[in-house]
């Protein structure tokens, strides 16, 4: 057994690389034989959002606050709320992120692969694609 102690956390600021905005990330767990989930608790301020990503063996997210987006590569903008899950499947390329006027939290939940690969980024999403999501007060 191994107790971390809350004190020993620190929140670090998403990579400008893989965010646009400001994003703060409080890594929960970190993957040591034999497993290889991690899990983050990922703050985003209103309007910022992840780049395009995959993950190798998937992604699930579980909204604890706020109001936030989510869209598969091709798919409809969603969105989330507290207590949505969201699972993408593994290489799916997809974004997440805060509604335009919320805050918004989420559990990242993840197993990297036999390398230790969490990510594969690709190119942040446009003002425009941002754009097309719902009204949050109609979804």
């Amino acid at each position: 057994m191994k107790v971390t102690r809350s004190r020993d956390i620190q929140t670090t600021k998403g990579s400008s690389e893989w965010f646009t905005g400001a994003v703060y990330v409080d890594t929960l767990a970190t993957s040591a034989d034999p497993t290889r989930l991690t899990a983050s608790s990922v703050h985003f301020t209103p309007g910022a959002r992840t780049a395009w990503n995959t993950h190798p063996n998937g992604q699930t997210i579980f909204v604890t606050e706020g109001v936030g987006l989510a869209q598969r590569r091709g798919g409809p903008v969603e969105v989330i709320r507290p207590g949505d899950r969201v699972f993408f499947e593994p290489g799916e390329d997809h974004w997440h992120g805060a509604a335009p006027t919320r805050f918004m939290t989420h559990i990242a939940m993840l197993d990297v692969d036999a390398k230790g690969n969490s990510a594969t980024w690709a190119d942040h999403v446009s003002d425009a694609e941002y754009a097309a999501a719902p009204s949050i007060a109609e979804a």
